[in-house]
């Protein structure tokens, strides 16, 4: 059974939304700022790696999003790029404040899209100290045309014109129309590919979290469909761990080890199975090898 770690709840300014977060009080010096995949809040998509990293003695910083979980911003489920991108800025900024941060000892962790967004903050952003893409969101095209050779023709159709309805809706000040961020081949949903299925089994197995929306609007699907962030890849001067899963249909490896070789710093963690595979079978291999490159690379006190 998983002993429980102290951490406090609290919030941080992003552009003018609330942004929520937990705190883990930091033993030395360093933190690890973290956030969930596509669509999935900070509690079933960072409590299990944070709490190990607790216990090493880094602090961490696990947020949600602007207009997911508990954080602010209308309106909900929602997700935008720039808006995203702005939110890790603000949250790296905001643990480097923290009184028991060292500021030269910050470090990001995202795993999926969030995998993604880091290689492009890490790119700009000078206050990082170390970053950990695990099973990374940054192919693109390629990524995307790999992903919807699990889906039907007509559901992707389906899930094109609910985009398009949602987006012209969006103009019209109408609520969001949301699809689900996995479904079984044939139903609409942002993927269908059989790992991405895996979600609640590998991030609440308990069911202590509910996962509770497991939805996204459609118009934010269509948007993120072409998002390649792996272009930002060879901008990435701070020490880079990337970890691919070798079967991972949701994400695209290829595009994931391609990218950490055009970072002059990076190292790449290769282990067998499948998107979740870090949060199932390849848990105590992906978040050891995790906290040996934090050890390496943060400069904290020993």
């Amino acid at each position: 059974m998983r002993t429980s770690v102290r951490r406090e709840k609290i919030r941080f300014d992003s552009g003018g939304a609330q942004c929520a977060a937990w705190h883990y009080p930091s033993a030395n010096g360093g933190c690890v700022v973290m956030a969930g995949g596509f669509g999935v809040t900070k509690e079933p998509g960072t409590d299990r790696f944070a709490e190990r990293f607790a216990r090493a003695g880094f602090g961490v910083l696990a947020f949600d999003y602007r207009h997911l979980g508990e954080s602010g911003g209308l309106p909900r489920q929602v997700a935008r790029v720039g808006e995203q991108l702005a939110d890790w800025r603000a949250a790296i900024g905001f643990a480097a404040s923290l009184p028991d941060v060292d500021p030269s000892a910050v470090a990001g962790w995202g795993f999926s899209l969030s995998g993604g967004h880091l290689v492009r903050v890490a790119a700009r952003e000078q206050g990082l100290a170390a970053v950990v893409a695990q099973t990374p969101a940054v192919g693109g095209w390629a990524a995307s045309r790999n992903a919807t050779s699990h889906q039907t023709p007509a559901a992707l159709l389906r899930l094109f014109a609910t985009g398009i309805a949602d987006a012209v809706g969006a103009a019209a000040g109408r609520a969001p129309r949301t699809v689900p961020l996995a479904a079984p081949r044939g139903r609409v949903g942002v993927l269908s590919t059989p790992d991405s299925l895996d979600g609640p089994r590998a991030l609440d197995p308990d069911g202590r979290h509910g996962v509770a929306r497991q939805e996204i609007a459609a118009r934010s699907a269509l948007r993120f469909a072409l998002y390649e962030p792996g272009r930002a890849a060879p901008r990435v001067r701070c020490p880079a761990l990337v970890v691919v899963c070798e079967q991972d249909m949701a994400a695209y490896p290829p595009a994931a080890v391609r990218a950490a070789h055009r970072m002059p710093r990076a190292e790449v963690v290769s282990v067998p199975g499948t998107h979740y595979a870090p949060f199932l079978e390849q848990h105590e291999r992906v978040v050891e090898a995790e906290l040996e490159f934090l050890i390496r690379h943060l400069p904290v006190a020993g």
